[in-house]
């Protein structure tokens, strides 16, 4: 990487993302616009639009640096379903952009406050449009306890960074999700101990 290069690496990317892809053919819409609400790097952006060419993908972070590096990475793979990454905060009331046909958020409410997680949900059922999907990825706890002794020790470690932060109780994730009109349908078990988890505006078809 030149000195000058503002492209972020993460090294879990490479790891995820043919698993969190599989899910995402399934549920995500044929064509229109796929909102990424914490984008990062933008590794996951350029990937997925490359592997689903009829989707523009529309990366968005609160971070100025992350949005350089989103647009180095678009830039660099000549993608062209990826456009300019918007500055956005998912705990903000109101959102930089009024419409999606999809929403996807990969590795946030774990290391976010609570009111990233709430306000990803309100946001959310403000863009998409009923039956439209909000696609999550990242550890869980289910039934109150972690999924794995490595969950746990990660858990501790992003308290012991900010107290706000923490591996979330899928269940409150999913009645957060459902007092926003969005109803849980799937819960898709992944490597490395995490969890996808779909879910539908207006519960859409499959409410659980």
């Amino acid at each position: 990487m030149e000195p000058s290069d503002p492209r972020r690496f993460a090294p879990a990317t490479q790891r995820n993302r043919d698993p969190i892809l599989a899910v995402l053919r399934r549920v995500l819409p044929r064509s229109g616009t796929v909102l990424e609400i914490a984008s990062g790097s933008g590794e996951h952006a350029v990937y997925f639009a490359e592997q689903m060419p009829a989707l523009t993908w529309q990366p968005s972070d609160p971070g100025e640096a992350a949005r350089a590096s989103i647009a180095a990475w678009a830039e660099r793979s000549g993608v062209r379903n990826v456009v300019a990454p918007r500055a956005l905060d998912a705990a903000a009331e109101e959102w930089p952009i009024d419409r999606a046909d999809a929403v996807v958020c990969i590795n946030m409410v774990h290391i976010a406050p609570w009111e990233a997680c709430t306000g990803l949900m309100r946001g959310a059922a403000r863009v998409l449009p009923p039956g439209a999907p909000l696609v999550l990825y990242g550890p869980f706890r289910v039934g109150g306890e972690h999924t794995a002794p490595s969950n746990a020790a990660f858990d501790e470690d992003l308290r012991g960074r900010d107290a706000r932060w923490g591996v979330r109780d899928l269940e409150a994730v999913i009645e957060e999700a459902r007092s926003r009109g969005l109803g849980h349908v799937e819960t898709v078990a992944m490597p490395a101990n995490n969890l996808t988890v779909v879910f539908r505006r207006d519960g859409g078809m499959g409410m659980a």
